[in-house]
């Protein structure tokens, strides 16, 4: 890895000398091409050359990917130097000196001669043709191919991969720096792979060079052997053959290492991990392979003739491997499991001890005293099924999910009481009265039960509260009543649904017009870029939703804004054109059994609230202007009617005249928020109309 290092950083002043260092050892390979050296140093030289090679070897097979060693080509062309001159000396050194014995090259070269030829330099000669063979054609073959289409199709890539970062900093998904890490590591890739292309040449030419020197040297050596030093021919022959083959041995085994290290660099592709890690984990990734191998060996233990043991051991063994694999997969799955969830657990503790974590408000929280908390303990997982099923419904009724209700014991409130917040706001708060049921009266008398008269928190109804013990009576008068987790939860239904407008956000329109299909999602984009924004399109949607108009139907929603966007840009006028169009949803939705209970009003409020619209030159509504005391008489008039109608618990709406509707709407949501208020043309066709009488 240091001589790595010091290439791959060229340009940089190396520390402690290591520049220098490397020059020294560049001149002193160049020298021993042209000056003789002694037999020990070229001992020492063969050694550092079979250490370099077993060094690259190791490198290669635990890299993470090819990129991590992208000096291989320099370190290639470095170690292939290194041989030639080791080679070029001893040729002199065997051609000078070969016919004192098979001593005169070094100890290497004679021990690696009597370790593979056994004294036969036929058996040597054989030998070294085979390695010849194995590395050139078969290994250095291989890599060279390898090399030459991955740089092809790396380069072919290079602009695609280019355009992908610039589109993924374009989109806000990374930031400059990462793009620049990017294109860096682009630009490293293809230098690389073309470096390795021509690099393989290197190890091509190193073989055919070892191949031409040992014949030289064999031919050269025989012939200064039988003419200068008047040895036999056979006896040169045996001498110089077991000199030369023994050098193309030292020679060739280090280069087929290299080779083998250039063949799994350029092999391991877009493979990430060490070569045991990709070779061995995707290997034994399929237990069942392994399974079918072990059935086969041992088939053919069977097999009269064959040996029974080697056959059965490994059947034995793969069989084996194929058990614990899927073991150790689960096992280590699970650990990593594990610590992913622990990560993330001391992340959420982080967040919530950190100071930004008590800047995040709740959207909804509800707040529950000591002793209420105490009373619903043994019922909490039950009431958060009940909001997760009060959610549920909300979705279906409105058309978008309301947020999660965040629920909280807070002892800083008194102990019978709860609040509900909406975005940190305290909207609504009650004092429950803690084992007692709440008899829901209406228009009828107090039971004859011992208890107090209340007030229902959700809708303001006469209630009596009286002790649970007294359910049973209660049953038998035909009485409804509600427990402490109803009220509650009744009286959390109703605030969210008075605050649905504070509910939409951003995020979540933007999630509705996600779902909604391919061609509503393009108009949604037109009508936002050329006559509204996207925040105009939120505050129509929170207008609807202020007067519980559902936007379940968001595509004729979309639809109705189209047509009428490019003529108003009042966001109020864009409502209610989006209210016509949506009529017989507002009908259906506000009818009983078909049938829609109205109550209008009297021609006398119809001219009031009609002169009262002060208009400009194009005829559009500018202000209304309504005297004072008409409008208190006006709300008088408008109390009696209605609180006659609801005390008998009817579900009715008011209709008005198009024009006065928002105003009509303005005035009523203050005394009852929520009667809804129809205009004559929100009115569908086919729907059933009973008048119950009029504001008059």
């Amino acid at each position: 890895m240091a001589i790595s290092e010091t290439i791959s950083g060229a340009g940089v002043p190396a520390r402690n000398g290591r520049d220098v260092f490397f020059a020294v050892g560049i001149v002193i390979i160049l020298a021993v091409l042209f000056l003789p050296i002694p037999a020990f140093l070229i001992d020492v030289g063969l050694a550092f050359s079979i250490a370099i090679s077993v060094l690259i070897l190791m490198v290669a097979l635990w890299i993470q990917r090819p990129l991590d060693f992208s000096s291989f080509p320099t370190i290639l062309l470095i170690a292939t130097m290194l041989r030639l001159s080791l080679n070029i000396a001893t040729t002199r050194m065997i051609l000078s000196h070969g016919n004192e014995g098979t001593h005169a090259a070094g100890y290497v070269i004679s021990g690696f001669s009597n370790l593979v030829m056994s004294g036969d330099f036929v058996i040597g000669l054989i030998v070294f043709l085979i390695l010849i063979v194995v590395n050139f054609i078969v290994i250095t073959k291989g890599a060279t191919r390898i090399a030459e289409v991955g740089a092809r199709f790396t380069l072919d890539a290079i602009p695609g991969k280019q355009m992908s970062i610039d589109a993924d900093l374009s989109a806000g998904m990374i930031d400059d720096k990462t793009a620049q890490l990017r294109r860096r590591e682009l630009e490293e890739e293809s230098s690389f792979f073309g470096s390795m292309d021509g690099a393989s040449k290197f190890v091509r030419g190193d073989a055919i060079a070892g191949l031409m020197i040992t014949a030289i040297n064999i031919v050269g050596g025989i012939a200064i052997g039988y003419f200068r030093h008047d040895m036999g021919m056979g006896e040169a022959a045996d001498v110089f053959i077991k000199l030369s083959v023994g050098d193309g041995l030292v020679t060739q085994i280090p280069a087929l290492i290299v080779s083998l290290a250039a063949g799994l660099l350029v092999s391991k592709g877009g493979t990430r991990g060490s070569a045991d890690q990709a070779v061995f984990g995707q290997l034994g990734a399929y237990p069942r392979a392994l399974y079918v191998a072990a059935g086969l060996l041992f088939l053919l233990s069977l097999v009269p003739g064959l040996p029974m043991l080697p056959f059965l051991s490994l059947a034995v063994a793969m069989a084996a491997l194929g058990y614990f694999i899927p073991m150790q997969h689960k096992r280590r799955m699970a650990e990593v499991d594990a610590e992913r969830e622990q990560v993330k657990a001391d992340k959420v503790e982080e967040e919530k001890n950190s100071v930004k974590a008590s800047l995040a408000t709740a959207e909804i929280e509800l707040l529950i005293g000591k002793q209420l908390s105490t009373r619903l303990l043994a019922t909490h997982q039950e009431l958060a099924f009940r909001m997760s099923k009060m959610r549920k419904k909300f979705a279906t009724q409105y058309g978008f999910v309301v947020p999660e209700v965040r629920m909280t014991d807070d002892f800083s409130i008194p102990p019978k009481s709860y609040q509900i917040k909406v975005h940190g706001t305290v909207v609504a708060e009650y004092q429950m009265r803690v084992g007692e049921i709440m008899v829901l009266l209406g228009s009828r008398d107090l039971p004859d039960i011992p208890g107090e008269e209340v007030r229902e928190p959700a809708f303001g109804m006469r209630a009596f509260s009286v002790l649970d013990s007294f359910a049973e009576d209660l049953k038998r008068e035909q009485f409804t009543f509600a427990d402490n987790m109803s009220v509650l939860l009744t009286h959390l239904s109703e605030v969210i649904r008075n605050n649905l407008p504070q509910l939409l956000s951003y995020k979540d329109m933007k999630a509705l017009l996600e779902r909604q299909d391919p061609e509503y999602r393009k108009l949604a984009d037109e009508i936002c870029t050329s006559h509204i924004t996207y925040p105009g399109l939120q505050a129509v949607l929170k207008l609807l939703l202020a007067e519980r108009v559902s936007i379940r139907n968001l595509h004729l929603i979309i639809e109705a804004i189209a047509e009428i966007s490019p003529h108003v840009r009042r966001t109020e006028q864009i409502v209610e054109h989006v209210r016509i169009r949506m009529a017989q949803q507002i009908c259906g939705d506000l009818s009983e059994g078909g049938v829609l209970k109205v109550l209008r009003l009297g021609n006398r409020w119809d001219l009031a609230f009609h002169q009262s619209l002060k208009r400009d030159a194009k005829g559009e509504v500018r202000e209304f202007d309504i005297d004072p005391r008409q409008l208190e008489e006006f709300g008088q008039e408008a109390s009696k009617a209605i609180r006659t109608h609801l005390e008998t618990g009817e579900r009715f709406v008011i209709v008005t005249a198009p024009d006065a509707r928002p105003y009509v709407r303005m005035i009523i949501e203050r005394l009852f928020p929520t009667l809804p208020v129809l205009s004559h043309v929100e009115i569908a066709k086919g729907v059933e109309l009973r008048v119950l009488g009029t504001v008059s």
